[in-house]
């Protein structure tokens, strides 16, 4: 409908019919079955968080003697936030197939924040409480430094558009992952936070790393359903269970150590290879 401005004589159209039809909008606001992945993921953050509260930190501070719950507790945390790891693998595969709301990308970051960022970083904080020789104060500073660089990971996925297939800087469930197998190395205290610290610095670095597409993705999944039986062998101190999941957490800070350094020797192959072109273009 069209109404005349006494004072103008010019038409106008009332919002509601200027933005389209109202009944329109429900649609976009559905969630579509990537968008529930997504959903799945930030619960599992929260439970993680959960588990790490109820079954280690108050244990701690009321003195509670019951034998295993810390180490129950640890790897229902950890174990909640490698499902965390599968939901936004898969998430990003269903999106692709099928469809995702327009709300999709924002529940991703939103998600992967709680489940990436908060979790692994309050794991960090609690760590720094309840461990022998740990340091409170630092652990909450090393704590902060890994959120902040997941939001700024995370934030900067938004904004800058990289080439097909890669990431710039180390994805935040791989570097949440890193970070929680580091503290459950139980290394001195000093490596353990250089270690969460060059970790954090990776996250928010240029550095360029594959998607999980395709045979990776593979790979990734069968890592995790790896790391979560080591984590129930420990949890159930299965014989040789310490071992296999120090074992495991090892070969996953090397990892995250050695991607970095491939991915370094690439992009200098690369540089090379320019100059030598652009040397060979000059010669007469």
């Amino acid at each position: 409908m069209t109404v005349i401005d006494p004072d103008t004589q010019a038409g106008w159209v009332p919002e509601a019919e200027e933005d389209g039809d109202s009944e329109d909008m429900p649609l976009s606001m559905r969630l579509s079955i990537a968008d529930t992945l997504t959903l799945g993921n930030a619960t599992c953050g929260f439970m993680a968080v959960y588990f790490t509260t109820t079954g280690i930190l108050i244990p701690h501070l009321t003195g509670s003697d019951e034998s295993g719950m810390a180490r129950h507790s640890a790897a229902t945390a950890v174990i909640l936030m490698l499902m965390a790891a599968v939901f936004d693998l898969f998430d990003g595969l269903v999106a692709r197939k099928l469809r995702s709301s327009p709300m999709g990308a924002e529940l991703d970051n939103l998600s992967d924040l709680i489940s990436f960022g908060l979790a692994p970083a309050y794991f960090v904080l609690v760590y720094g409480m309840v461990a022998d020789d740990a340091h409170q104060r630092v652990s909450a500073l090393a704590a902060i430094v890994v959120l902040l660089a997941v939001v700024l990971r995370l934030a900067r996925f938004s904004c800058v558009t990289l080439k097909d297939g890669m990431f710039q800087g180390m994805p935040s469930p791989f570097g949440a992952l890193t970070v929680v197998s580091i503290v459950l190395l139980e290394l001195p205290f000093v490596p353990t936070l250089l270690a969460i610290v060059g970790v954090a610095w990776l996250m928010v670095s240029r550095v360029e790393y594959p998607k999980p597409r395709g045979v990776l993705a593979v790979a990734m999944l069968g890592w995790i359903v790896a790391a979560m039986g080591l984590l129930a062998a420990w949890a159930f101190d299965a014989p040789g269970g310490q071992l296999l999941l120090q074992t495991g957490c090892a070969l996953q800070v090397v990892l995250g150590a050695v991607i970095p350094l491939f991915a370094t020797a690439r992009r200098v192959n690369t540089f090379r290879d320019n100059r030598r072109e652009a040397r060979a273009a000059q010669l007469p």
